[in-house]
């Protein structure tokens, strides 16, 4: 199986969907270590991206997560709309001129976090949605090329949750939550559990292909 950009009407969707699912939980996250806007923002962005999916989904790579990049820059607030930009916008960049397939996404995919790295200031540890993502680009860089899809993904999800959870354990040094000190240990970042989710859902949408 490859997976081209036309299906990302339905990855954009799986993604939308389980922000909505687990609408509550996140907010309650979001408001016990932060102001409690992380989701009212995604899911505004996501609905832009609903919008457009049609239109992105007949783009190269390239141009579709540069699309989807600069549409979270201009959609969804807060810091999450520059750093979840800066790392489609990143992707794109990174993937002009190649043929993607599971070796070069993983080229891409680890050059956008890099980027959401450098504007954020930010690194693993620090209790935020890297947690999630910089295992997730460790696990690509490793596997991708290598496993067959079934195996990939399964090992992906287990990748993300592992991430997401180890955040429980962290201080919090960035942001409003850095504040709370010692009482932010205990607590999973809504940020982490928000791009776990949507990672595992399009993992689920690719693998309901196979």
């Amino acid at each position: 199986m490859q997976v081209t950009s036309d299906m990302l009407t339905e990855l954009i969707k799986a993604s939308s969907d389980t922000i909505v699912e687990h609408d509550t939980e996140i907010t309650e996250l979001d408001k016990t270590l932060g102001d409690g806007d992380h989701v009212i923002n995604i899911r505004r962005g996501l609905g832009f991206l609903v919008e457009q999916s049609e239109e992105i989904s007949q783009m190269d790579w390239a141009d579709a997560w540069k699309k989807m990049g600069m549409t979270c820059m201009s959609k969804i607030g807060g810091a999450s709309g520059s750093l979840i930009g800066t790392f489609f916008v990143a992707m794109g960049k990174d993937a002009v001129g190649k043929t993607i397939d599971p070796v070069t996404f993983a080229e891409s995919f680890n050059a956008a976090v890099e980027a959401m790295k450098a504007r954020g200031k930010s690194d693993a540890g620090e209790k935020t949605m890297l947690d999630t993502l910089i295992p997730v680009a460790n696990y690509f860089n490793e596997n991708c090329g290598k496993l067959e899809y079934p195996a990939l993904l399964a090992g992906l999800k287990e990748v993300a949750i592992k991430g997401m959870e180890s955040t429980k354990e962290m201080h919090s040094v960035r942001g409003r939550s850095s504040f709370l000190g010692e009482r932010s240990v205990g607590h999973i970042d809504a940020g982490a559990r928000s791009s776990q989710l949507m990672i595992c859902a399009i993992a689920d949408a690719i693998e309901a292909k196979l």
